[in-house]
């Protein structure tokens, strides 16, 4: 009896649990109606399917149950006999078809206009790369040539990620060492973990803006569920797709790479920040100068001879957001696809070849030559030489921008 008592206590509780206020406010059981015309035409179209399925649900269901009630064997009923009979053939036939078809029209006239990419003021080239987005702005309101692209990479430090199980016995392989705590104390995740992104893609609002979809690896997907739009990036194609954020809808929308691009699949966050057109063309001015302002920077470094506490500094600060996803922070890396940095041939070998790979990648290792400049790449593979207890055996462990631009 006191076993009763008790089960009905746990059973009572986990309702109370399961009915309270604050569970319920993080449950959405429907789409979200988004921001923009069309992610508002895919919200009634869903609604209508949905009610339209409730519908014949209803009738489908309600025809069974009645005929099982009211007419059951107990009662003396004969089932009917409908074997071979033309009649049901066809109607069991024609009615789906002609539902279908009124599905259709509605459905048709919604993809018609998602596909519908003329008048856009501003076109973007979107590259899919591991793990990351490059943004190319190629025209705005006639005017190409705009020389301005960016990558946008997860800002989330590696900190708040790498939190091995221990007590679970799930313990990712060799991540324990350098990042197991004995208080089982680590960082919090803030709300928006691995959504976050460095520099988030920027477009007016009240204007049309036309996207150019491609991936130069495998393939990813850009999605952002506010605007309904849904892309995959494949290498070799380019696909197509457009928003038109309405005036007065400036504000950050969050979106994911919604295809299983790999095993770091989640850390390709979509970030994009809808400005109005004055504060965008502003940005843009700016975003430009700054990034001339980087160039000439850039090319100034390679008369510079840094200190090696400089480029650790920097190494490690661009080796954490660009390197840790796939070698760890620890250097420890996932073999065999991603192998160890700590005490490998590369990073104790000649310098040359460790700065080649970076510079050109090797297999599913991108070529950050394209991304960073020579100063950046400088920092990675002074970092490298150095962190995990690393001493090269050319006794090279500092490396100057010029070395790299060689």
């Amino acid at each position: 009896m006191q076993s009763f008592a008790k089960r009905c206590s746990s059973i009572g509780l986990a309702l109370a649990t399961v009915t309270s206020t604050s569970v319920f406010a993080e449950w959405q059981l429907d789409m979200t109606p988004g921001v923009t015309e069309v992610s508002q035409q895919v919200f009634d179209m869903h609604r209508t399917m949905l009610w339209w399925c409730v519908a014949i649900g209803v009738v489908v269901f309600g025809a069974m149950f009645y005929s099982m009630i009211m007419h059951r064997k107990s009662k003396g009923h004969e089932a009917s006999q409908f074997h071979e009979s033309t009649s049901v053939e066809i109607a069991w036939t024609v009615l789906p078809f002609v539902i279908l078809i009124l599905m259709a029209i509605p459905a048709t006239k919604v993809l018609i206009a998602m596909s519908d990419t003329d008048d856009s003021a501003l076109t973007v080239k979107i590259t899919g790369s591991q793990w990351k987005w490059h943004y190319e702005y190629l025209d705005w309101e006639g005017q190409g040539g705009l020389d301005l692209d960016y990558y946008s990479i997860l800002s989330t430090p590696s900190e708040e990620i790498i939190r091995p199980v221990l007590a679970s016995g799930l313990f990712p392989k060799n991540t324990a060492k350098d990042s197991y705590r004995e208080d089982g104390i680590y960082p919090e995740r803030d709300e928006l973990y691995k959504r976050d992104v460095d520099k988030p893609l920027i477009i007016p609002t009240g204007r049309k803006v036309r996207f150019l979809i491609t991936s130069d690896d495998v393939i990813h997907s850009w999605w952002v569920p506010d605007f309904a739009i849904k892309k995959d990036a494949i290498p070799g194609f380019i696909n197509e797709l457009w928003t038109l954020v309405p005036e007065g809808k400036e504000g950050i929308y969050r979106g994911q790479c919604a295809e299983l691009c790999g095993k770091d699949h989640a850390f390709m966050p979509v970030v994009v920040e809808a400005r109005s057109v004055e504060d965008f063309e502003k940005w843009m001015v700016d975003a430009r100068e700054a990034q001339k302002a980087e160039a000439l920077a850039a090319a100034n470094s390679l008369d510079k001879t840094f200190s090696k506490e400089e480029l650790m500094a920097e190494g490690e600060k661009h080796y954490v957001a660009r390197c840790s996803a796939c070698h760890q922070a620890n250097g420890q890396g996932l073999p065999p696809t991603f192998p160890a940095l700590a005490g490998s041939k590369v990073a104790l070998g000649a310098v040359a070849d460790h700065i080649d790979i970076v510079n050109n990648g090797k297999n599913a290792m991108p070529a950050f030559g394209s991304m960073l400049s020579p100063k950046e790449i400088a920092a990675i593979v002074t970092y490298e030489r150095n962190a995990w207890g690393n001493t090269p055996s050319d006794g090279i462990d500092v490396v100057q921008p010029r070395d790299v631009a060689k």
